[in-house]
């Protein structure tokens, strides 16, 4: 195959690559492993994390579009009441994880329908089940990829001007010889306030094996026993700073301050015990929207402490030993699952939710649990610039300009490309690290970040952008991961259509500002007003 832009990888970036790279009139492949687009949002079953003001600003003009299309969509296919249905700031699920929980395959649609045009167009040919395996490279250039399908296994050239490496796991680095980072680097290395003294490249953040629940009172939806319940049940966590109780238990430590944080789970929502109730954190799917009658259950989506996965890698090991973690993540959430069932303390007293069901038809697997596990860190390229703790951090950055809290504000960088707002909120490591939850300020995305120190025509698409294991954790998220990849997606057309280098882009400020004013007429906001730190 041949195209202007080949974008490896489907996910949230690698959607919002596509969009921006088509809107811009090339023609585009898209590649993704699943046989869902969307990522984030659909295959891992992870409903938008935002900032609080994502309503207003803070996210891209077709971010926001993808927002105002699930909204109604629901309006347009689901009997909701009036009061819900006239809601101009509808959510779903009605979780306090965010002011848009809801079902994956709402977003899948979404996204599906926003490409749609662009496919019927010629402009646009999406290859699901479909991986990159090989890379044809001359020097500090990738002149094609090899992709192979997961479930024929017959493999398809595509050469391209322009490659965005938007899988989940910067899996084109290592194919196309581009140098990358992965897990903690040292302070020696970048000078950051929370990192470790020496590197530690195979310490990454924890992955998860995401699932959704339903609950009927009075139903027994008991699953077979997990063949790892018994060692699941009774693990102990590791970790430095300690955790403070077995994983399957509803003590955890608070990733702000460190101390045990108990939490409880009543899907009856009949408890009036105090504190978060994980029932309703990411819930999906809310009865009370819908008009009497439609709705037999509730929904829960499950991605919380208990089913994050710390003790190996994806990447990085052999394949044989990623494939084995993989596993082992997936017989944690279903231990999770069995346990809720039938052990796990209920606010009355009793034991177990016997009525809690998994619910395969919603995540499109036999099993029940998502397509993909839920990957919060990446390979990382080693960028023309690289996002470090002290441009981002509320305390590195009152340190560094000795300014106060209500003063200082993030790095201001002259060649964003996007915004974004999240705290630095690490999970805990496979090296046994606990929480770093620390307060970040509103950011930029600096265009040196999408761009490898070497290589020409490849651009990151997601997470695996120029920043560290640190700031890895205020980039991850959905709103943020869409602007990458929006942004790299205008970017490789840019210099398609320019006949340019992007590191030529950067570097003139004549054609950095034509570069920009083009991002912002597409309706990508550049800079923040001035706001208070996470």
């Amino acid at each position: 195959m041949a195209c202007d832009v080949a974008v490896m990888g489907g996910g949230t970036g690698g959607c919002a690559a596509a969009l921006a790279a088509c809107r811009a009139g090339m023609r585009v492949v898209m590649t993704e492993e699943t046989d869902w687009i969307g990522g984030q949002l659909t295959s891992q079953m992870v409903p938008p994390d935002e900032h609080p003001w994502i309503e207003g600003f803070g996210g891209t003009q077709a971010y926001r579009a993808y927002r105002a299309a699930v909204r109604q969509y629901y309006r347009d296919h689901y009997p909701l009441t009036a009061e819900a249905r006239s809601a101009a700031k509808l959510n779903p699920g009605g979780g306090n994880v965010s002011v848009l929980t809801h079902e994956a395959r709402v977003s899948l649609a979404v996204l599906e329908a926003m490409l749609a045009k662009y496919a019927s167009a010629g402009r646009l040919m999406v290859l699901t089940e479909t991986r990159p395996v090989a890379a044809d490279v001359d020097g500090d250039q990738v002149r094609a990829v090899t992709v192979e399908s997961t479930k024929a296994g017959t493999k398809t050239t595509i050469r391209a001007q322009y490659f965005i490496d938007a899988t989940e796991m910067g899996d084109l680095l290592p194919l196309t010889k581009t140098e990358f980072v992965t897990g903690f680097e040292s302070r020696r290395q970048t000078g950051e306030l929370h990192a470790p003294e020496e590197a530690q490249p195979a310490n990454h953040q924890a992955f998860t094996v995401c699932f959704p629940l339903a609950y009927e009172e009075g139903g027994n939806h008991v699953i077979d026993k997990p063949e790892e319940y018994s060692f699941w049940r009774d693990y102990f966590p590791k970790m430095t700073p300690p955790w403070p109780d077995k994983l399957l238990s509803w003590k955890m430590t608070d990733p702000f301050s460190m101390k045990v944080r108990s939490v409880h789970f009543d899907p009856t929502l009949k408890s009036n015990q105090a504190g978060l109730n994980l029932w309703i954190y990411r819930r999906i799917v809310q009865k009370g929207i819908y008009e009497p009658g439609f709705c037999s259950s509730e929904v829960t989506l499950v991605n919380w402490p208990q089913n994050d996965y710390w003790l190996g890698n994806l990447y990085g090991e052999t394949t044989e030993e990623a494939a084995r973690h993989l596993k082992r993540g997936k017989q944690l959430s279903l231990s999770l699952a069995y346990w809720m069932q039938t052990e796990a303390p209920r606010p009355d007293g009793g034991s177990g939710w016997p009525g809690l069901r998994l619910r395969p038809d919603l995540t499109g697997t036999e099993d029940g649990l998502a397509k993909y596990p839920y990957i919060r860190e990446s390979r990382r390229i080693r960028a023309e610039f690289t996002v470090l703790e002290h441009h981002v951090g509320t305390d590195a950055r009152m340190k560094l300009t000795g300014r106060s809290r209500e003063e200082v504000t993030a790095e201001v960088f002259p060649d964003s490309v996007g915004v974004g707002s999240y705290r630095i909120d690490l999970h805990p490591s496979s090296g046994g690290d606990n929480y770093i939850d620390v307060s970040s300020l509103p950011f930029q995305i600096p265009l040196g970040s999408l761009i490898p120190k070497r290589v020409e025509n490849l651009l990151a698409g997601c997470k695996n952008l120029g920043v560290t294991h640190i700031t890895n954790g205020c980039y991850r998220l959905h709103p943020v991961e869409w602007n990458i990849g929006e942004s790299a997606g205008a970017l490789a057309a840019h210099c398609v259509n320019g006949k340019m280098r992007p590191r030529q882009v950067r570097n003139d400020e004549k054609r950095l500002r034509d570069f920009q004013g083009r991002l912002v007429a597409q309706g990508v906001e550049l800079e923040w007003p001035r706001l208070r730190a996470r």
